[in-house]
Protein backbone atom coordinates (compact mmCIF):
# COMPACT_ATOMS: atom_id res chain seq x y z
CA UNK A 1 0.00 0.00 0.00
CA UNK A 2 1.03 3.60 -0.61
CA UNK A 3 0.77 6.11 2.17
CA UNK A 4 -0.43 9.33 1.94
CA UNK A 5 0.44 11.90 -1.27
CA UNK A 6 3.63 13.98 -0.70
CA UNK A 7 2.42 17.59 -0.18
CA UNK A 8 2.65 19.85 -3.23
CA UNK A 9 2.32 16.26 -5.25
CA UNK A 10 -1.53 16.32 -7.58
CA UNK A 11 -3.69 13.75 -7.85
CA UNK A 12 -3.69 13.10 -11.59
CA UNK A 13 0.71 12.77 -11.37
CA UNK A 14 0.31 10.30 -8.45
CA UNK A 15 -1.47 7.72 -10.72
CA UNK A 16 -4.86 6.17 -9.58
CA UNK A 17 -4.67 3.03 -7.70
CA UNK A 18 -4.60 -0.14 -9.84
CA UNK A 19 -7.42 -2.56 -11.14
CA UNK A 20 -6.58 -6.23 -9.62
CA UNK A 21 -10.17 -7.22 -10.99
CA UNK A 22 -12.50 -4.26 -11.74
CA UNK A 23 -15.24 -5.49 -12.87
CA UNK A 24 -15.78 -5.18 -16.48
CA UNK A 25 -19.37 -3.71 -16.03
CA UNK A 26 -17.83 -1.14 -14.21
CA UNK A 27 -15.53 -0.46 -16.82
CA UNK A 28 -17.28 -0.92 -20.07
CA UNK A 29 -20.63 0.55 -21.76
CA UNK A 30 -20.23 1.36 -25.19
CA UNK A 31 -16.74 2.67 -24.25
CA UNK A 32 -14.60 2.33 -21.08
CA UNK A 33 -14.80 4.39 -18.26
CA UNK A 34 -11.94 5.89 -17.21
CA UNK A 35 -12.68 8.82 -14.50
CA UNK A 36 -10.61 8.96 -11.17
CA UNK A 37 -13.76 7.80 -9.57
CA UNK A 38 -13.79 3.90 -11.49
CA UNK A 39 -10.75 3.55 -9.69
CA UNK A 40 -10.63 4.20 -6.24
CA UNK A 41 -11.59 0.55 -4.87
CA UNK A 42 -8.47 -0.54 -7.10
CA UNK A 43 -5.47 -2.12 -4.75
CA UNK A 44 -1.69 -1.84 -5.13
CA UNK A 45 -0.73 -4.98 -4.81
CA UNK A 46 0.28 -8.32 -6.22
CA UNK A 47 -0.68 -12.09 -5.72
CA UNK A 48 2.55 -13.61 -4.74
CA UNK A 49 5.45 -11.23 -2.87
CA UNK A 50 6.44 -8.23 -4.00
CA UNK A 51 9.96 -9.16 -4.66
CA UNK A 52 9.26 -12.01 -6.49
CA UNK A 53 6.61 -10.41 -8.54
CA UNK A 54 9.14 -7.72 -9.55
CA UNK A 55 11.78 -10.88 -10.61
CA UNK A 56 9.23 -12.53 -12.40
CA UNK A 57 8.41 -9.71 -14.66
CA UNK A 58 11.66 -8.81 -15.10
CA UNK A 59 12.56 -12.66 -15.75
CA UNK A 60 9.77 -12.78 -18.41
CA UNK A 61 10.75 -9.29 -19.96
CA UNK A 62 14.19 -10.23 -20.42
CA UNK A 63 13.43 -13.31 -22.55
CA UNK A 64 13.17 -10.91 -25.34
CA UNK A 65 16.21 -9.05 -24.71
CA UNK A 66 17.88 -12.38 -24.87
CA UNK A 67 16.46 -13.49 -28.06
CA UNK A 68 18.19 -9.74 -29.31
CA UNK A 69 21.36 -9.32 -27.60
CA UNK A 70 22.59 -12.89 -27.67
CA UNK A 71 22.95 -12.87 -31.56
CA UNK A 72 25.40 -9.67 -31.48
CA UNK A 73 28.35 -11.66 -31.02
CA UNK A 74 27.62 -14.49 -33.39
CA UNK A 75 26.57 -12.01 -36.18
CA UNK A 76 29.64 -13.05 -38.28
CA UNK A 77 29.71 -16.37 -37.47
CA UNK A 78 26.27 -16.35 -38.96
CA UNK A 79 26.98 -14.54 -42.19
CA UNK A 80 29.79 -16.83 -43.03
CA UNK A 81 28.22 -20.37 -42.02
CA UNK A 82 24.69 -19.34 -44.16
CA UNK A 83 27.15 -17.01 -46.84
CA UNK A 84 25.51 -13.48 -45.79
CA UNK A 85 28.33 -11.51 -46.73
CA UNK A 86 27.33 -8.05 -46.50
CA UNK A 87 27.68 -6.94 -43.22
CA UNK A 88 24.83 -4.56 -42.83
CA UNK A 89 22.37 -7.60 -44.08
CA UNK A 90 23.67 -9.30 -41.12
CA UNK A 91 21.25 -6.50 -39.17
CA UNK A 92 18.14 -8.67 -40.42
CA UNK A 93 18.31 -11.07 -37.96
CA UNK A 94 17.95 -8.75 -35.14
CA UNK A 95 15.26 -6.79 -37.25
CA UNK A 96 12.93 -9.62 -38.03
CA UNK A 97 12.72 -10.72 -34.56
CA UNK A 98 11.62 -6.74 -33.88
CA UNK A 99 8.95 -6.61 -36.41
CA UNK A 100 7.93 -9.85 -35.17
CA UNK A 101 8.02 -8.77 -31.72
CA UNK A 102 6.02 -5.62 -32.76
CA UNK A 103 3.38 -6.86 -34.77
CA UNK A 104 2.07 -9.96 -33.00
CA UNK A 105 1.19 -7.06 -29.89
CA UNK A 106 -1.78 -7.01 -31.48
CA UNK A 107 -3.24 -9.62 -31.03
CA UNK A 108 -1.74 -10.96 -27.97
CA UNK A 109 -3.43 -8.18 -25.50
CA UNK A 110 -6.80 -8.39 -26.58
CA UNK A 111 -6.33 -12.12 -26.24
CA UNK A 112 -5.53 -11.54 -22.54
CA UNK A 113 -8.12 -9.35 -21.85
CA UNK A 114 -10.19 -12.04 -22.94
CA UNK A 115 -9.28 -14.91 -21.66
CA UNK A 116 -6.69 -13.99 -19.26
CA UNK A 117 -2.98 -13.37 -18.72
CA UNK A 118 -1.79 -17.12 -17.79
CA UNK A 119 -3.73 -18.48 -20.80
CA UNK A 120 -1.80 -16.13 -23.47
CA UNK A 121 1.35 -16.58 -21.97
CA UNK A 122 1.87 -20.20 -21.44
CA UNK A 123 1.24 -21.16 -24.86
CA UNK A 124 3.47 -18.56 -25.97
CA UNK A 125 6.54 -18.81 -24.05
CA UNK A 126 6.28 -22.92 -25.15
CA UNK A 127 6.25 -21.54 -28.56
CA UNK A 128 9.34 -19.21 -28.64
CA UNK A 129 11.18 -22.34 -26.97
CA UNK A 130 10.28 -23.99 -30.05
CA UNK A 131 11.05 -21.31 -32.56
CA UNK A 132 14.55 -20.93 -30.98
CA UNK A 133 15.26 -24.11 -31.40
CA UNK A 134 14.28 -23.83 -35.24
CA UNK A 135 16.16 -21.20 -35.42
CA UNK A 136 19.20 -23.31 -34.28
CA UNK A 137 18.41 -26.29 -36.74
CA UNK A 138 18.10 -23.52 -40.02
CA UNK A 139 19.79 -24.70 -43.29
CA UNK A 140 19.69 -21.42 -45.26
CA UNK A 141 19.68 -17.74 -44.04
CA UNK A 142 15.89 -17.65 -44.96
CA UNK A 143 14.36 -20.21 -42.56
CA UNK A 144 16.32 -18.31 -40.20
CA UNK A 145 15.32 -15.41 -40.20
CA UNK A 146 11.46 -17.37 -40.20
CA UNK A 147 12.29 -18.51 -37.27
CA UNK A 148 13.64 -15.50 -35.68
CA UNK A 149 10.18 -13.59 -37.28
CA UNK A 150 8.67 -16.49 -35.29
CA UNK A 151 10.15 -16.42 -32.01
CA UNK A 152 9.48 -12.76 -32.43
CA UNK A 153 5.89 -13.35 -32.33
CA UNK A 154 5.87 -15.06 -29.88
CA UNK A 155 7.48 -13.21 -27.20
CA UNK A 156 6.13 -10.45 -27.64
CA UNK A 157 3.50 -11.53 -25.18
CA UNK A 158 5.89 -11.31 -22.46
CA UNK A 159 5.96 -7.57 -23.27
CA UNK A 160 1.81 -6.93 -23.56
CA UNK A 161 1.05 -9.69 -20.81
CA UNK A 162 3.77 -8.21 -18.28
CA UNK A 163 3.03 -4.28 -18.30
CA UNK A 164 -0.98 -5.77 -17.98
CA UNK A 165 -0.54 -7.93 -15.65
CA UNK A 166 1.71 -5.29 -13.29
CA UNK A 167 -1.06 -2.58 -14.49
CA UNK A 168 -3.76 -5.03 -13.12
CA UNK A 169 -2.13 -4.53 -9.86
CA UNK A 170 -0.31 -1.26 -9.61
CA UNK A 171 -0.65 2.54 -11.81
CA UNK A 172 1.00 5.81 -11.56
CA UNK A 173 3.74 6.53 -9.60
CA UNK A 174 3.91 2.84 -7.81
CA UNK A 175 3.72 1.34 -11.13
CA UNK A 176 6.53 3.58 -12.21
CA UNK A 177 8.36 2.06 -8.79
CA UNK A 178 7.46 -1.69 -9.72
CA UNK A 179 8.78 -0.90 -13.70
CA UNK A 180 12.00 0.49 -12.77
CA UNK A 181 12.87 -2.41 -10.42
CA UNK A 182 11.87 -4.84 -13.16
CA UNK A 183 13.78 -2.99 -15.77
CA UNK A 184 16.58 -2.65 -13.51
CA UNK A 185 16.59 -6.79 -12.85
CA UNK A 186 16.14 -7.53 -16.50
CA UNK A 187 19.17 -5.56 -17.18
CA UNK A 188 20.95 -8.16 -16.80
CA UNK A 189 19.50 -9.87 -19.29
CA UNK A 190 21.98 -7.23 -22.16
CA UNK A 191 25.00 -7.60 -19.68
CA UNK A 192 24.98 -11.47 -19.76
CA UNK A 193 23.67 -12.36 -22.76
CA UNK A 194 26.11 -10.98 -25.52
CA UNK A 195 29.14 -12.47 -22.91
CA UNK A 196 26.83 -15.77 -22.73
CA UNK A 197 26.81 -15.91 -26.92
CA UNK A 198 30.76 -14.94 -26.80
CA UNK A 199 31.04 -17.88 -24.43
CA UNK A 200 29.36 -20.45 -26.64
CA UNK A 201 31.37 -19.81 -29.49
CA UNK A 202 34.54 -20.26 -27.99
CA UNK A 203 33.21 -24.21 -27.41
CA UNK A 204 30.44 -24.26 -30.16
CA UNK A 205 28.27 -22.94 -33.15
CA UNK A 206 26.62 -19.98 -32.73
CA UNK A 207 23.68 -22.78 -32.85
CA UNK A 208 23.78 -23.33 -30.12
CA UNK A 209 22.97 -19.89 -28.57
CA UNK A 210 19.36 -20.76 -29.72
CA UNK A 211 19.51 -23.84 -27.72
CA UNK A 212 20.43 -21.22 -24.88
CA UNK A 213 17.34 -19.22 -25.43
CA UNK A 214 15.04 -22.19 -25.63
CA UNK A 215 16.04 -23.43 -22.28
CA UNK A 216 15.55 -20.18 -20.75
CA UNK A 217 12.27 -19.80 -22.26
CA UNK A 218 11.16 -23.08 -20.68
CA UNK A 219 12.73 -22.43 -16.84
CA UNK A 220 10.82 -19.08 -17.17
CA UNK A 221 7.93 -20.81 -18.14
CA UNK A 222 7.98 -23.21 -15.21
CA UNK A 223 8.54 -20.27 -12.65
CA UNK A 224 5.06 -18.28 -13.84
CA UNK A 225 3.40 -21.51 -14.08
CA UNK A 226 4.04 -22.53 -10.95
CA UNK A 227 4.21 -19.72 -8.82
CA UNK A 228 2.03 -16.42 -10.06
CA UNK A 229 -1.46 -17.10 -10.20
CA UNK A 230 -4.36 -15.29 -12.94
CA UNK A 231 -3.98 -11.26 -12.20
CA UNK A 232 -7.43 -10.90 -14.36
CA UNK A 233 -10.58 -11.58 -12.20
CA UNK A 234 -13.06 -13.55 -14.47
CA UNK A 235 -15.44 -10.48 -13.55
CA UNK A 236 -13.21 -8.30 -15.27
CA UNK A 237 -12.70 -9.97 -18.51
CA UNK A 238 -13.71 -8.33 -21.58
CA UNK A 239 -15.48 -10.08 -24.62
CA UNK A 240 -13.19 -10.31 -27.71
CA UNK A 241 -15.58 -8.55 -30.45
CA UNK A 242 -14.62 -6.01 -33.45
CA UNK A 243 -16.72 -3.54 -31.43
CA UNK A 244 -15.01 -3.81 -27.82
CA UNK A 245 -11.67 -3.98 -30.06
CA UNK A 246 -12.22 -0.67 -31.78
CA UNK A 247 -13.07 1.28 -28.69
CA UNK A 248 -10.12 -0.29 -26.43
CA UNK A 249 -7.73 1.02 -29.82
CA UNK A 250 -10.33 4.62 -29.89
CA UNK A 251 -9.94 5.17 -26.14
CA UNK A 252 -5.59 4.10 -26.51
CA UNK A 253 -5.30 6.57 -29.41
CA UNK A 254 -7.50 9.24 -28.51
CA UNK A 255 -6.86 9.72 -24.39
CA UNK A 256 -4.14 12.80 -24.68
CA UNK A 257 -1.07 10.92 -22.22
CA UNK A 258 -1.33 7.28 -23.69
CA UNK A 259 -1.32 8.46 -27.29
CA UNK A 260 1.65 11.36 -26.77
CA UNK A 261 3.65 9.09 -24.31
CA UNK A 262 3.46 6.23 -26.62
CA UNK A 263 4.54 8.46 -29.52
CA UNK A 264 7.69 9.60 -27.47
CA UNK A 265 9.01 6.08 -26.41
CA UNK A 266 8.68 5.31 -30.06
CA UNK A 267 11.07 7.94 -31.51
CA UNK A 268 13.57 7.25 -28.35
CA UNK A 269 13.17 3.28 -28.92
CA UNK A 270 13.86 3.83 -32.52
CA UNK A 271 17.25 5.30 -31.47
CA UNK A 272 18.04 2.11 -29.12
CA UNK A 273 17.18 -0.37 -31.83
CA UNK A 274 19.28 1.48 -33.87
CA UNK A 275 22.44 1.33 -31.27
CA UNK A 276 21.83 -2.65 -31.19
CA UNK A 277 21.66 -2.92 -34.89
CA UNK A 278 25.00 -1.30 -35.78
CA UNK A 279 26.53 -1.67 -31.87
CA UNK A 280 28.59 -4.77 -33.45
CA UNK A 281 30.14 -2.81 -36.44
CA UNK A 282 30.50 0.48 -34.67
CA UNK A 283 32.73 -1.84 -32.03
CA UNK A 284 34.67 -3.34 -35.13
CA UNK A 285 34.83 0.20 -36.49
CA UNK A 286 36.66 1.75 -33.58
CA UNK A 287 38.46 -0.99 -31.94
CA UNK A 288 39.35 -3.05 -34.54
CA UNK A 289 38.08 -6.19 -33.15
CA UNK A 290 34.48 -7.36 -30.55
CA UNK A 291 36.49 -7.98 -27.34
CA UNK A 292 35.49 -4.61 -26.30
CA UNK A 293 31.84 -5.54 -27.39
CA UNK A 294 30.68 -7.21 -24.28
CA UNK A 295 32.46 -4.05 -22.03
CA UNK A 296 30.34 -1.72 -23.98
CA UNK A 297 27.40 -3.56 -23.27
CA UNK A 298 28.14 -3.82 -19.58
CA UNK A 299 28.76 0.09 -18.78
CA UNK A 300 24.94 0.70 -21.42
CA UNK A 301 23.24 -2.03 -19.58
CA UNK A 302 24.80 -0.78 -15.90
CA UNK A 303 23.90 2.78 -16.46
CA UNK A 304 20.50 2.07 -17.55
CA UNK A 305 20.09 -0.38 -13.95
CA UNK A 306 21.36 2.08 -12.31
CA UNK A 307 19.41 4.74 -13.55
CA UNK A 308 16.63 2.44 -13.28
CA UNK A 309 17.37 1.81 -9.51
CA UNK A 310 17.18 5.46 -8.59
CA UNK A 311 13.67 5.84 -10.48
CA UNK A 312 12.59 3.50 -8.13
CA UNK A 313 13.30 5.01 -5.17
CA UNK A 314 12.86 8.55 -6.00
CA UNK A 315 9.43 8.81 -8.36
CA UNK A 316 6.93 8.62 -5.09
CA UNK A 317 8.68 11.67 -3.93
CA UNK A 318 9.71 13.46 -7.20
CA UNK A 319 7.12 12.25 -10.08
CA UNK A 320 7.14 10.53 -13.28
CA UNK A 321 6.98 13.94 -14.96
CA UNK A 322 9.54 15.84 -13.56
CA UNK A 323 12.21 12.88 -13.38
CA UNK A 324 11.19 11.79 -17.24
CA UNK A 325 11.53 15.22 -19.07
CA UNK A 326 14.63 16.17 -16.87
CA UNK A 327 16.18 13.07 -18.64
CA UNK A 328 14.63 13.46 -21.87
CA UNK A 329 16.80 16.86 -21.80
CA UNK A 330 19.59 15.41 -20.69
CA UNK A 331 19.69 12.51 -23.48
CA UNK A 332 19.12 15.32 -25.97
CA UNK A 333 22.37 17.18 -24.87
CA UNK A 334 24.47 14.07 -24.89
CA UNK A 335 23.24 13.07 -28.03
CA UNK A 336 24.20 16.34 -29.64
CA UNK A 337 27.55 15.81 -27.83
CA UNK A 338 28.20 12.69 -29.05
CA UNK A 339 27.42 13.99 -32.43
CA UNK A 340 29.79 16.76 -33.08
CA UNK A 341 32.53 14.64 -31.31
CA UNK A 342 31.67 11.72 -34.02
CA UNK A 343 31.49 14.57 -36.91
CA UNK A 344 34.98 16.59 -35.58
CA UNK A 345 36.60 12.71 -36.49
CA UNK A 346 37.26 12.64 -32.45
CA UNK A 347 35.53 9.41 -31.47
CA UNK A 348 37.17 6.38 -29.96
CA UNK A 349 35.61 3.83 -28.11
CA UNK A 350 36.32 4.78 -24.95
CA UNK A 351 33.99 7.95 -25.69
CA UNK A 352 32.07 5.59 -27.69
CA UNK A 353 31.36 3.39 -24.53
CA UNK A 354 31.26 5.89 -21.56
CA UNK A 355 28.83 9.15 -23.71
CA UNK A 356 26.69 5.51 -24.92
CA UNK A 357 26.29 4.71 -21.30
CA UNK A 358 24.99 8.04 -20.04
CA UNK A 359 22.85 8.69 -22.33
CA UNK A 360 21.38 5.29 -22.17
CA UNK A 361 20.74 5.85 -18.40
CA UNK A 362 18.60 9.40 -19.42
CA UNK A 363 17.19 6.76 -21.67
CA UNK A 364 16.35 4.15 -18.52
CA UNK A 365 14.81 7.20 -16.29
CA UNK A 366 12.47 8.22 -19.51
CA UNK A 367 11.09 5.25 -20.52
CA UNK A 368 9.99 3.36 -17.71
CA UNK A 369 8.02 6.93 -16.75
CA UNK A 370 7.08 7.45 -20.29
CA UNK A 371 5.36 3.95 -19.97
CA UNK A 372 3.61 4.17 -16.57
CA UNK A 373 2.18 7.62 -17.56
CA UNK A 374 1.05 6.21 -20.96
CA UNK A 375 -0.88 3.08 -19.17
CA UNK A 376 -2.18 5.65 -16.36
CA UNK A 377 -5.44 5.83 -17.44
CA UNK A 378 -6.09 2.35 -19.22
CA UNK A 379 -6.72 0.19 -16.30
CA UNK A 380 -9.85 -1.19 -17.85
CA UNK A 381 -8.15 -2.07 -20.90
CA UNK A 382 -4.69 -2.87 -19.35
CA UNK A 383 -3.93 -6.11 -21.96
CA UNK A 384 -5.51 -3.96 -24.92
CA UNK A 385 -3.92 -0.50 -24.53
CA UNK A 386 -0.45 -2.27 -23.82
CA UNK A 387 -0.93 -4.05 -26.67
CA UNK A 388 -1.67 -0.94 -28.81
CA UNK A 389 1.11 0.57 -27.24
CA UNK A 390 3.15 -2.19 -27.68
CA UNK A 391 2.49 -2.49 -31.39
CA UNK A 392 3.41 1.27 -32.13
CA UNK A 393 6.62 1.59 -30.36
CA UNK A 394 8.15 -1.71 -31.26
CA UNK A 395 7.16 -1.73 -35.01
CA UNK A 396 8.07 1.62 -35.34
CA UNK A 397 10.94 2.15 -33.30
CA UNK A 398 12.06 -1.17 -34.98
CA UNK A 399 11.84 0.42 -38.51
CA UNK A 400 13.52 3.75 -37.31
CA UNK A 401 16.00 1.18 -36.04
CA UNK A 402 16.98 -0.49 -39.28
CA UNK A 403 16.60 2.50 -41.17
CA UNK A 404 19.61 3.93 -38.46
CA UNK A 405 21.46 0.46 -38.53
CA UNK A 406 21.43 0.42 -42.43
CA UNK A 407 22.74 3.84 -42.64
CA UNK A 408 26.12 2.64 -40.94
CA UNK A 409 29.28 3.90 -42.64
CA UNK A 410 31.55 2.93 -40.48
CA UNK A 411 31.28 5.99 -37.67
CA UNK A 412 28.94 6.83 -35.10
CA UNK A 413 27.68 9.85 -37.22
CA UNK A 414 24.33 8.21 -38.72
CA UNK A 415 23.81 6.80 -34.83
CA UNK A 416 24.18 9.84 -33.12
CA UNK A 417 21.82 11.77 -35.47
CA UNK A 418 19.32 9.42 -35.46
CA UNK A 419 19.72 9.82 -31.12
CA UNK A 420 19.61 13.63 -31.51
CA UNK A 421 16.63 13.43 -33.99
CA UNK A 422 14.43 11.19 -32.29
CA UNK A 423 15.10 12.94 -28.75
CA UNK A 424 14.05 16.32 -30.23
CA UNK A 425 11.42 14.64 -31.63
CA UNK A 426 9.99 13.29 -28.49
CA UNK A 427 10.46 16.11 -26.19
CA UNK A 428 8.01 17.93 -29.04
CA UNK A 429 5.92 15.20 -28.28
CA UNK A 430 5.93 15.64 -24.59
CA UNK A 431 5.45 19.63 -24.65
CA UNK A 432 2.64 18.75 -26.69
CA UNK A 433 1.05 16.26 -25.10
CA UNK A 434 1.41 18.33 -21.91
CA UNK A 435 -0.09 21.57 -23.31
CA UNK A 436 3.57 23.13 -22.72
CA UNK A 437 3.54 22.50 -19.19
CA UNK A 438 6.77 20.18 -19.06
CA UNK A 439 8.05 19.36 -15.21
CA UNK A 440 5.20 19.74 -13.10
CA UNK A 441 2.90 17.17 -11.76
CA UNK A 442 -0.10 16.95 -13.95
CA UNK A 443 -3.36 18.01 -12.80
CA UNK A 444 -5.54 15.40 -13.76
Amino acid sequence: MIGPRPPGVKQGDRGEPANCGVTAAAQWGMAPRMDAQSTLAERQSAPIGFAEFVALVAALMALGALGIDAMLPALPAIGTELGVGVENQRQFVISAFLLGFGLAQLVHGPLSDRFGRRAVLMPALVTYALANLVAGLSGSFAVLLAARFASGLAVAATRVVTVAMVRDCYAGRPMARVMSLAFMVFMAAPVLAPSLGEVILWFGSWRLIFVMIASAAALVAAWFAWRLPETLRPEARLPLSPARLFAGWRTTLTERASLGYTLASTMLLGALYGFINSVQQVVRALAGDDRYLVPVFIAVAGTMALANLTNSRIVLRLGTRRISHSALVALIALSFTHLAIALAGLETIWTFAVLQALTMGCFGLATANFGAMAMEKMGGIAGTASSVQGFITVTTGAVVGARIGQAFDGTTVPLYTGFAVAGVAALLVVAITERGRLFAPHAG
